[in-house]
C-alpha cells in the first residue's frame, strides 16, 4: 500500500469533524442538566424545611445514583455520544468513570478486582483536584491571609 493509497483510506474511515454542532449539543445539553439540577434543588427544598444546602447535596446524589445506574444498565456511553460533553459534567462524569472501573474488575473479586481499581480512571481526577485545592489554598492563604 502506498502513502496515497493509505491517506484515501484513512480519509475515508476518520469521520468528520462537526465541533459546531458538538460545541451547541454540549452547551445545550448542559444547560438543560443545570436546569434539571435546579429544578431538583427546589424540589427537595420544598419537602418539610429541607435547607438549600441540604437540597443541593440531594440533588448531587440523585445525579451520581443515575450515571451509575445508567452505566451498569450499558446506555450512558451512548447517551454520551449523542449528548457531546455536556453530559459529562464533573459529578456524572466521575460517577461513571468508578462505576466503569469496577464493572470492568468484578470478575476478579471484591478486593483484587474492585477493590484494587475501582478507582483506575477516576484516581487521577481524585489526585489532581486534591492537589490543586491544596495550591490555591495556600495561594488564597498568601494573598488574604488566614
Amino acid at each position: 500500500m502506498t502513502n496515497k493509497e493509505y491517506k484515501k483510506l484513512t480519509k475515508e474511515i476518520i469521520p468528520k469533524q462537526t465541533s459546531f454542532k458538538k460545541l451547541i449539543t454540549s452547551f445545550i445539553i448542559g444547560g438543560f442538566i443545570g436546569l434539571l439540577a435546579e429544578l431538583l434543588i427546589e424540589f427537595y427544598s420544598s419537602f418539610e424545611s429541607i435547607s438549600k444546602s441540604t437540597a443541593s447535596n440531594l440533588m448531587m446524589v440523585t445525579f451520581i445514583f443515575f450515571s451509575s445506574l445508567f452505566t451498569v444498565l450499558g446506555f450512558f456511553d451512548e447517551l454520551v455520544t449523542k449528548a457531546g460533553g455536556g453530559l459529562i459534567i464533573p459529578i456524572t462524569g466521575f460517577s461513571h468513570s468508578t462505576t466503569s472501573s469496577a464493572l470492568e474488575y468484578r470478575k476478579e473479586g471484591m478486593v483484587y478486582g474492585i477493590g484494587a481499581n475501582i478507582f483506575k480512571l477516576s484516581g487521577t481526577v481524585i489526585l489532581y483536584g486534591v492537589v490543586s485545592a491544596y495550591i490555591f489554598g495556600i495561594i488564597r492563604y498568601i494573598i488574604f491571609g488566614g
